[in-house]
């Protein structure tokens, strides 16, 4: 970031110094004044004082040129060092995004309210349904004991029938819905985790979990 200011700043000084100077034009007429004392007609006098009020109108056009190119020059190298810092807040977030997907969320505590239908999550409270609020209850369950659960053991404990007599989509199904109550996708995807060919299981440690 330092190099690429640095040749801004270089680029500018040269742009500067490579612009005619503002006085040129000036000189030059007070040159022509210096060196032609014979124009004495008043319609000479009066050519040489359009000249020198040409050349102080040259002078000032120039020197606003210069005022415009050094704020160009400067919301440039602004834009460009906000673009950097930009792009290396998404390098570090991507990385972050990253870690929290190897290692899943960190949940420090997870309380869940069967009577209010409501999940404490670090202190985020979420109002489920109560579908959403069983299928957590059986995850729950199913975490501290150790256990992963397919799709049709879901259906069976919430629905009291034997795992045989279930379908694997429905509890694929009630998955769904949990996720889609809880809104956030990143802690919804994260929180439940889809183990292929094994089934479901919240990717948390089994301690933080309290029922009520």
């Amino acid at each position: 970031m330092s190099a690429i200011v640095v040749i801004l700043l270089i680029t500018s000084v040269l742009l500067f110094f490579s612009l005619p100077d503002a006085n040129a034009f000036n000189a030059r007429v007070e040159q022509l004044f210096v060196e032609n004392d014979a124009l004495t007609g008043q319609a000479e006098i009066k050519l040489l004082e359009i000249l020198a009020q040409s050349g102080t109108a040259f002078s000032d056009t120039l020197l606003s040129y210069r005022i415009v190119i050094f704020v160009l020059l400067i919301f440039a190298t602004s834009l460009l060092v906000a673009a950097l810092v930009f792009l290396l807040m998404l390098v570090s977030l991507n990385r972050r995004m990253a870690q929290i997907e190897k290692s899943g969320i960190q949940v420090s505590s997870l309380l869940i309210s069967r009577d209010q239908n409501t999940v404490y999550l670090n202190n985020m409270e979420f109002k489920l349904t109560e579908a959403a609020i069983e299928t957590l209850s059986v995850l729950a369950e199913a975490r501290m004991d150790g256990d992963v659960l397919s799709g049709a053991e879901i259906e069976a404990v919430i629905s009291g029938r034997d795992a045989s007599d279930c379908d694997e989509a429905a509890g694929a199904t009630r998955i769904k819905r949990l996720r889609d109550t809880l809104g956030n996708q990143m802690v919804s995807d994260l929180l439940v985790r889809n183990i292929a060919r094994r089934g479901y299981m919240l990717s948390i440690d089994k301690d933080v979990i309290q029922m009520v």
